[in-house]
């Protein structure tokens, strides 16, 4: 089981780490990140007029449209996902992304294994433009951290690159849907970093079937997510085990593929999406509690405290629950204690700007 440990500030003189070929490219696909008037929704936005809406399966499995309205979550929550890369230019993420960088074995920054642009969609694809797919928190920014090379591989190394990266950049939330089977000092020490600075990470379990600790997912600052099925049992080959937090949709899950395609794919990837953009919705209305100075232990506390029980053991605390997580954020006295606290008087403050856009 996941030790919950008291984690000291590493303080901002982290040096930013590049690997291999990793060079910095920030970009703006629409409007500047600074004007997030381009990105806000407006009254009259539908998710229903999204024409493959219907193909998303898993966004009814959790009662997605019961949460989302056109101003839920905070337009800019800024979402870094840590993959293969994502493509930009895919007609249901034009504007999303904001800001990208290489730290894995490739000579590009896009996505040419489909991966990572499979999981954007799932998070933030745009909502109600008549086209395409609904994101589950639309109203988010992301982050394309590629730290893999163009067959899927990586290494801890890029790993915890990238996510100091990130984090340094303004990230609130990290989606890891990426997984080794060993441990890593520096993988380790960059999660910790992440956390004390205020950002959430959610981690993917893995495919092998079965119980063996995944990292980053195992260390006790992430959430670590297996999949279900459609009638909430695990997924096939959903990793399992008491190191598991919680669970969500990851069986044929539909969304965006390089070159303005859209498909199915499976797995504990697709579940890590569907909590990293439940996260992003609760950042919006999540209070700082403990006066701390960040949110992440209260949206964190409000996605485990409001999972409901799912069928078969080693899920953790069972499927994530969207209504219930809105529920007990919007109920300061339902919020659970925090799992995870600062050490004591610990202070970890830092200001960091992307194109107009601070955090």
């Amino acid at each position: 089981m996941k030790k919950r440990l008291l984690l000291a500030c590493l303080g901002l003189e982290l040096i930013y780490l590049y690997a291999g070929p990793g060079q910095i490219a920030d970009l703006v696909a629409t409007a500047a990140a600074g004007d997030l008037s381009d990105h806000a929704a407006s009254a009259e936005v539908n998710f229903a007029s999204d024409i493959l809406v219907d193909l998303q399966e898993s966004l009814g499995e959790i009662d997605w449209s019961q949460v989302w309205t056109p101003n839920q979550g905070s337009p800019g929550t800024l979402v870094a996902i840590l993959d293969t890369g994502i493509d930009r230019d895919h007609e249901d993420l034009v504007g999303r992304v904001v800001a990208e960088v290489n730290l894995g074995d490739s000579p590009v920054v896009n996505d040419l294994h489909g991966h990572g642009t499979h999981i954007a969609g799932i998070i933030a694809a745009n909502t109600g433009n008549s086209i395409g797919i609904a994101g589950v928190a639309p109203e988010s920014l992301i982050m394309n951290v590629k730290v893999t090379d163009d067959r899927g591989r990586c290494d801890a190394a890029a790993i915890a690159d990238g996510i100091v990266w990130a984090v340094d950049r303004g990230a609130n939330i990290l989606s890891i849907s990426l997984r080794l089977s060993e441990p890593s000092q520096e993988l380790e020490e960059a999660v910790a970093y992440a956390w004390n600075h205020g950002a959430l990470i959610i981690a993917a379990a893995g495919n092998e079937g079965g119980s063996l600790p995944q990292y980053p997912a195992y260390y006790p600052e992430c959430i670590a997510v297996t999949a279900t099925r459609e009638d909430g049992s695990r997924a096939p080959l959903a990793n399992h085990g008491d190191w598991v937090d919680v669970a969500a949709p990851g069986y044929q899950v539909y969304s965006t593929l390089p070159d303005n395609e859209y498909g199915y794919k499976t797995g504990t990837s697709q579940a890590t999406a569907h909590v990293a953009g439940l996260a992003a919705l609760l950042y919006g209305i999540a209070i700082d509690g403990d006066g701390y100075g960040w949110v992440n232990d209260e949206v964190r506390a409000a996605i485990e405290a409001s999972c409901v029980q799912a069928a078969g053991g080693g899920m953790g605390k069972g499927l994530v629950s969207p209504v219930e997580a809105v529920t007990l954020l919007k109920s300061e006295s339902n919020l659970p204690p925090q799992p995870i606290p600062l050490e004591s008087g610990s202070e970890c403050w830092f200001s960091v700007k992307i194109k107009g856009y601070s955090n």
